[in-house]
């Protein structure tokens, strides 16, 4: 492929103690639990919204997770009270209102003093020798720079990491392939019978086998009326510019023929009502860390000294071949520790969310949104340990991490 070279000065545009790229679960609670820790605290999202694919995507409900605490328990004594268990240990499934946890988020990130900079994607790393020290961003009044002492990757793809030369991989091993997409949607129970619409270019489901996923995957918990849909599915990467292209359309076509299906088959009153902008992507890239999560670790339920979060949510892979199944595989429970954030090669940078250091299975797990707003805590708290400390990310101390932790409501289950 031929290159072109791209030289430019550009203006800073802000200068923070902490920089976090990215605004979904992991990102919005790094930006908190970062302020929380008295730091200058900027987060960059490439959208006009905050919550990633729980509100981008419509993945509007919580995976049981089995250890319900930290800014995961604030979000939902907040926004969901219904639903919070008395102890921390426990496994919940909320299903939510996307359009409320946008707007919660909104103002809980301005509550704790975090600069939000909304249509800000991310461009290129700046770097001064191996240590990250700021990001260059596409804004609406084009290239700017953010400068910080401490920056966080939680663009979900790693695409700081990647930019800084940290290895990647996607994926399961021997081809590479990932877990598919899926557009989640809304229908509405109108209370009367609806006409079934069906554009001509999709797809008319006769039975079960013929659907996507070959099964039924819907939520109504909250008695509103309100169905919400996880049926359709899209082989592919969401990190390569053709896979993502072809799934934004194929995933809309088998949204109305999913809809049909359903209208037909014991929803006659509902219709369709939220289709969000974007599909939801379940596994793009993993970067090399100083600890690489595996199966072993999750199936033998291992405890880590350096812990920052703890699940025991399912081994659940999409099959990656776009076949019409599902590995499923319950877990007892284990820890991620603080390394699997760690890139190696580079200083000044954190990675957190679904591309931490994880093979393909355990990614699995650890990918789903509660899991992520732990990771994104103690990857806030360790940046502004760091910057305190004028020391490395590598160089945090573990008890002291703890204790932040602790001090912000983080309880790890024996």
């Amino acid at each position: 492929m031929s290159k072109v070279s791209l030289q430019r000065n550009v203006e800073i545009y802000d200068d923070a103690d902490i920089v976090v790229i990215g605004g979904g679960p992991a990102g919005t609670a790094a930006a908190i639990s970062g302020a929380r820790s008295g730091k200058k605290v900027v987060l960059l999202e490439h959208s006009g919204q905050l919550g990633g694919m729980g509100t981008l995507g419509n993945v509007s409900i919580f995976m049981g997770v089995g250890n319900v605490t930290g800014i995961y328990r604030e979000l939902v004594s907040e926004v969901m009270p219904n639903y919070l268990p008395q102890s921390h240990q426990g496994s919940i499934w909320p299903q939510y209102s996307p359009f409320n946890v946008r707007h919660y988020l909104n103002a809980k990130l301005e509550r704790e003093g975090v600069k939000v900079y909304y249509h800000t994607s991310f461009v290129a790393a700046i770097q001064e020798g191996d240590t990250v020290t700021g990001v260059i961003a596409n804004t609406r009044e084009g290239l700017r720079a953010f400068l910080g002492r401490s920056i966080i990757d939680c663009t979900g793809d790693a695409r700081v990491a990647q930019d800084t030369g940290v290895p990647t991989h996607s994926g399961r091993e021997g081809d590479g392939l990932t877990q598919p997409m899926t557009l989640m949607f809304m229908m509405q129970n109108t209370g009367k019978p609806v006409k079934p619409y069906l554009p001509d270019d999709c797809y008319y489901y006769e039975s079960i086998n013929d659907l996507p996923q070959g099964r039924h995957l819907y939520w109504e918990y909250n008695n509103d009326g309100m169905l919400l849909v996880n049926m359709t599915r899209v082989k592919g990467n969401g990190a390569k510019i053709e896979d993502i292209n072809h799934a934004e359309k194929e995933g809309l076509r088998q949204v109305f023929s999913v809809a049909h299906y359903l209208q037909r088959n014991g929803f006659e009153t509902y219709t369709l009502s939220h289709i969000p902008g974007q599909i939801g992507v379940r596994e793009t890239n993993q970067i090399e860390g100083m600890y690489t999560l595996t199966e072993n670790d999750l199936t033998s339920g291992r405890r880590f000294e350096d812990v920052v979060a703890q699940t025991n949510y399912e081994i659940d892979i999409h099959s990656p071949d776009g076949k019409k199944t599902c590995d499923e595989r319950q877990l007892s429970g284990y820890d991620i520790p603080y390394r699997c954030m760690i890139p190696i090669q580079v200083k000044g940078l954190l990675v957190a969310g679904r591309c931490i250091s994880a093979t393909h299975v355990a990614m699995s797990s650890m990918r789903v949104q509660a899991t992520c707003y732990a990771l994104g805590q103690a990857a806030g708290i360790a940046a502004a340990c760091a910057v305190e400390g004028n020391i490395h990310l590598d160089q945090v101390s573990i008890p002291k991490l703890h204790q932040r932790l602790a001090d912000q409501g983080v309880v790890f289950l024996k």
